[in-house]
């Protein structure tokens, strides 16, 4: 886990994780404006769950995170409008390989190293689901862990700390109580729900932090 001063907001998570894929997808169209990165992180697809932050959130974070490391303040010469960049690979001295999964996973929540692979073709071609596992267990493996697993086969991120105290996003089974089951596309609604109505709380915390 992070130390204290590294463990970001889930907000944090959400602007960081947009710029690692913009950097890495779509290169031609980055570093990014405070507008772009706004837009990135209120994408309806390849996003979970789905926000809608404004600008001043997106700016705030972005401060936060340049206080941080994790990001730098690009400007001069082709640049007529303010832009940001991240500078996680620096800061945490990491690759192609890595960035392109803590993206995703910070962009997307808990997933398999299927999910994972197929999600990650853009900014990396992994051979197979074997290296993308041998690549999440060098990062689990760190004296900081940026990542953990997870239930049902899956992984998590360790930048938020709701992440790390919950990344099972489940009970015990000697103690859950017994109940009729549901199918996959309703225990994933109910989780979504759970997550939407958590991040809009943190959102509420985070702006007063600024009021």
């Amino acid at each position: 886990m992070l130390t204290e001063v590294e463990t970001l907001h889930p907000i944090e998570v959400r602007v960081l994780g947009a710029l690692l894929e913009k950097d890495m997808a779509t290169p031609e169209y980055y570093p990014l404006t405070v507008n772009s990165l706004q837009n990135a992180c209120n994408q309806k697809s390849s996003r979970e769950p789905i926000v809608n932050f404004d600008e001043s959130t997106v700016h705030q974070a972005l401060e936060l995170l340049k206080n941080k490391g994790f990001v730098t303040r690009v400007s001069g010469a082709g640049h007529r409008v303010e832009k940001f960049g991240h500078r996680l690979g620096e800061k945490l001295n990491l690759g192609r390989r890595e960035l392109a999964l803590l993206s995703v996973l910070m962009l997307r929540g808990a997933q398999t190293t299927g999910e994972l692979r197929s999600r990650t073709e853009r900014m990396h071609d992994f051979a197979d689901t074997d290296e993308v596992e041998r690549v999440l267990e060098a990062l689990a493996s760190l004296e900081e862990p940026l990542v953990a697993r997870a239930s049902r086969g899956r992984w998590v991120h360790l930048f938020a700390e709701t992440s790390a105290s919950q990344p099972e996003h489940s009970v015990d089974p000697e103690s859950a109580p017994v109940s009729v089951p549901h199918s996959a596309i309703e225990d994933r609604i109910v989780a979504l729900e759970r997550e939407v109505a958590e991040l809009k709380q943190q959102l509420e915390a985070f702006r007063q932090q600024f009021e």
